[in-house]
């Protein structure tokens, strides 16, 4: 692969520039990239453009003037459009090109993009992440990447500007399967989270003193340490959307359903979710599951958070 990766040299081009994606960027400009960045919300470009970034009208355009076109959006049908449209990033990119997309996405689609870039002469990687706004802000992500080897080796300076954990899992497709791995342990540790500090309240605990003894005991967690604080002070906006988490589940059920696994836990998951988004918290992060299961048992959350 003759691409090399150097700042004030590669040109980097974005899309999406949403909760976590705006941070990610960031990283890459901050380090002396040249960056042209895409949002569909012109306003959520406005602090790297602020900061440097040149605007681009379409994921075609940022193609164009890009040597590695990084992507991170909402759902499948958005990662399609932007990567396999006629406005897309591939339409505009030449040989040699690195599309990587780090949605989490379909491992059939992330499949049906590499093919595609190759019989185009460019290059394909997924990567999603995990660790929220959080580690997108500190750069401390988990990238989880499918593709080629030599590809996603020459792409390593750009991944340790946003992450900490980062591991090649295999071929195309291999990142987004990695992924369903992490969503579906989260799905099930959250049901815990949630429940045992509901459970904890009614116990008449005070919830800060409880979290110093189990946060760092065998029952300690990622989702525990991070987002049992901002549940405790009834703080429920995003790290990440209920609705993108719901997306994440739909995957990894479709996913089950072609491989024959019965994963009993994660329908389970998914129906709480459900519940939810029903009561309009679609938008809210991923432990508003914490408001759903006070409902059900008639507790006012965010009365008990201030007392």
């Amino acid at each position: 692969m003759a691409l090399e990766i150097a700042p004030g040299k590669t040109r980097i081009g974005w899309i999406g520039t949403g909760v976590m994606g705006s941070s990610m960027c960031g990283h890459l400009l901050a380090a002396g990239y040249p960056t042209t960045v895409y949002n569909r919300s012109r306003s959520k470009s406005k602090p790297l453009v602020d900061r440097g970034a040149i605007e681009a009208d379409s994921p075609k355009k940022v193609a164009e003037s890009s040597d590695v076109i990084f992507t991170i959006v909402g759902f499948p049908a958005d990662v399609r459009e932007v990567t396999l449209g006629a406005e897309g990033t591939l339409a505009g990119s030449r040989a040699g090109t690195v599309l990587v997309d780090m949605t989490t996405s379909e491992p059939a689609l992330a499949r049906e993009i590499f093919e595609a870039a190759q019989a185009n002469g460019v290059h394909s990687v997924d990567a999603p992440v995990s660790g929220g706004d959080i580690g997108a802000r500190e750069a401390r992500l988990s990238i989880m990447i499918g593709g080629e080897k030599a590809v996603v080796e020459r792409l390593d300076p750009l991944f340790q500007l946003m992450g900490k954990t980062i591991v090649h899992q295999g071929p195309a497709g291999a990142g987004q399967h990695t992924k369903m791995v992490n969503q579906i342990l989260i799905a099930t540790n959250m049901i815990g989270v949630c429940e045992a500090l509901l459970y904890g309240y009614k116990a008449g605990l005070d919830l800060n003193q409880v979290m110093q003894s189990v946060g760092s005991g065998a029952a300690g967690s990622w989702s525990l340490n991070n987002l049992g604080p901002r549940m405790i002070a009834g703080n429920f906006e995003p790290g990440f959307f209920v609705e993108h988490f719901l997306k994440d589940m739909g995957i990894a059920l479709a996913e089950s359903r072609r491989m024959n696994l019965a994963l009993p836990g994660l329908a389970l998951a998914e129906q709480l979710y459900r519940a939810v988004a029903a009561q309009g918290l679609g938008r809210k992060g991923t432990h508003a599951l914490l408001l759903a299961l006070a409902q059900l048992s008639h507790v006012d959350w965010k009365s008990s958070s201030s007392s």
